[in-house]
């Protein structure tokens, strides 16, 4: 048995086929993970994210220690609720992990860590703490139900009633705190919806109102679907700490100024962008049947050129898609090895699908 969520009860009573993730016992699906990858491209699903990480950071220095820590800037962070992704890095400039953090007040952020990664994110954030005299608190009290599709925000507020009355103008990437509940416009579905955290023994009850509003469980099967379509990347697989941000196609969350900032990683990855990047994350189409699988072989020009990352059958788009990481030259076409057999696929750039439509 591994962890629990305060919501493995439903889970079971629901029929959900439950697997190991990350040391959690964790939802793959409740019955069909294409119906449920396609409930909320369509209308609205749910999902149990309880097992990530929740940190509140709270201290005078909090924003120098975290313009240290993270490769983005928390200066773009101006208004209360306001939410940046990042990744930490380590000296190498590898990536520790991705996250999202949320300016509340000068002196309280609050961050969403991945639950794979826990223990040594902890670890990390508590050493460069020191030095800052910051104080961290990790929010286990607290679970995470994650709403998404294009009706998931109507039917939230249906749930919430009097309390979603500030939920209407709230913009992309922002939270919004009432209590002790915390609804962020958040996700990783390439859907629009909520990520809410709220007290874990709120979440069962809460979690029952959102299906009888319509929003039905989904598992993880159906998240990593839809995340691959919608071009986010997975930690792990798509990036760990032996890639750094320019390597995973995470350049874009690197804030190179003011030139004066110094966080961690910052002096490799300047090495790194001077001298040219030798590899880089791609996105594939398989031309013709079959499905892309991680670890499979990218071919150029006869010679070897990198590997798949993440791969998958695309249930939006009725093809396989993927993440590669291959060598910098891989600009257009390459062919993929399937047990000795190479077939030809189309380098594109992510995301995949965005708010249901094809981006190809």
């Amino acid at each position: 048995m591994g962890n629990q969520t305060v919501l493995f009860d439903q889970h079971v009573a629901a029929n959900a086929k439950m697997v190991d993730f990350g040391g959690w016992d964790m939802p793959i699906h409740y019955g069909s993970q294409l119906d449920e990858h396609h409930q909320v491209r369509n209308d609205a699903g749910m999902f149990d994210v309880s097992h990530m990480t929740i940190v509140e950071l709270k201290g005078e220095r909090v924003a120098e220690y975290l313009r240290y820590l993270l490769a983005n800037n928390v200066d773009r962070l101006k208004d209360s609720g306001k939410a940046l992704y990042s990744c930490m890095l380590n000296e190498n400039g590898g990536v520790i992990d991705d996250l999202i953090v949320y300016y509340l007040t000068d002196d309280w952020y609050r961050m969403v860590v991945n639950a794979a990664t826990r223990e040594k994110d902890l670890a990390w954030i508590h050493k460069q703490a020191a030095s800052f005299d910051i104080q961290v608190t990790v929010r286990d009290d607290l679970a995470m139900i994650a709403a998404q599709g294009p009706n998931a925000r109507d039917k939230v507020h249906k749930v919430l009633g009097g309390k979603a009355a500030g939920l209407n103008d709230i913009g992309v990437f922002f939270m919004l705190m009432f209590g002790d509940m915390a609804v962020a416009r958040t996700g990783y579905t390439g859907e629009d919806g909520y990520e809410i955290m709220l007290p874990a023994s709120e979440a069962a009850a809460f979690w029952q109102s959102l299906a009888q509003a319509g929003i039905k469980p989904c598992g993880l099967g159906a998240r990593d679907t839809l995340r691959l379509e919608a071009g986010m990347n997975l930690y792990g697989a798509d990036m760990d700490e032996s890639t750094t941000p320019l390597e995973s196609a995470l350049g874009w969350t690197v804030a190179w100024e003011p030139q004066e900032r110094d966080f961690i990683g910052r002096a490799a990855l300047e090495k790194q962008r001077a001298d040219g990047v030798s590899r880089k994350l791609v996105g594939l189409v398989l031309e013709g049947k079959g499905v892309l699988r991680n670890h499979q072989k990218v071919i150029l020009n006869g010679l070897e050129a990198g590997e798949i990352t993440s791969g998958s059958f695309s249930p939006t788009l009725g093809q396989a898609i993927a993440f590669a990481r291959v060598s910098g030259d891989t600009s257009s076409g390459c062919k993929i090895d399937m047990r000795g057999k190479l077939v030809d696929a189309r380098v594109v750039k992510p995301p995949f699908v965005r708010n249901g439509k094809s981006c190809l």
